[in-house]
């Protein structure tokens, strides 16, 4: 998507030199057609050469790619992934406190948007 995102519209013969991966063509066509299927990436014919663009931004793909992830590796839980990240990464002392410093904002933020009934909204 990076490469996309950097130099759209592009065919996939220009996506496979931009990546620089010793991926074969029809990979990287395998690929783009899954994007495609998922809504993420649109494909013009022009000739026989398709020409791909994203439709997704950059943060509706990194939703995607964190829930993907969070389902897959996580049982969907936020807080597995956090444990993960603060028990098994070598995060530096400023990575920490800057995770820490987002998941206090974030606590903040969402005490903001309750319900008029006082209950907290439950997050999927």
């Amino acid at each position: 998507m990076q490469a996309l995102w950097d130099g759209a519209p592009a065919t996939a013969r220009d996506l496979k030199e931009r990546i620089d991966a010793e991926w074969a063509y029809t990979t990287v066509k395998t690929l783009l057609q899954r994007l495609v299927d998922k809504g993420a990436v649109q494909v013009e014919l022009r000739g026989n050469t398709g020409w791909y663009t994203p439709i997704w931004q950059k943060a509706a793909a990194r939703r995607s790619a964190i829930r993907s992830l969070l389902d897959s590796a996580f049982e969907g839980s936020f807080g597995g992934l956090f444990q993960h990240l603060a028990r098994d990464e070598r995060l530096t002392e400023s990575q920490r406190a800057e995770l820490l410093a987002m998941l206090e904002a974030s606590g903040n933020d969402r005490s903001s948007r309750r319900p008029k009934g006082g209950r907290p909204r439950r997050e999927r």
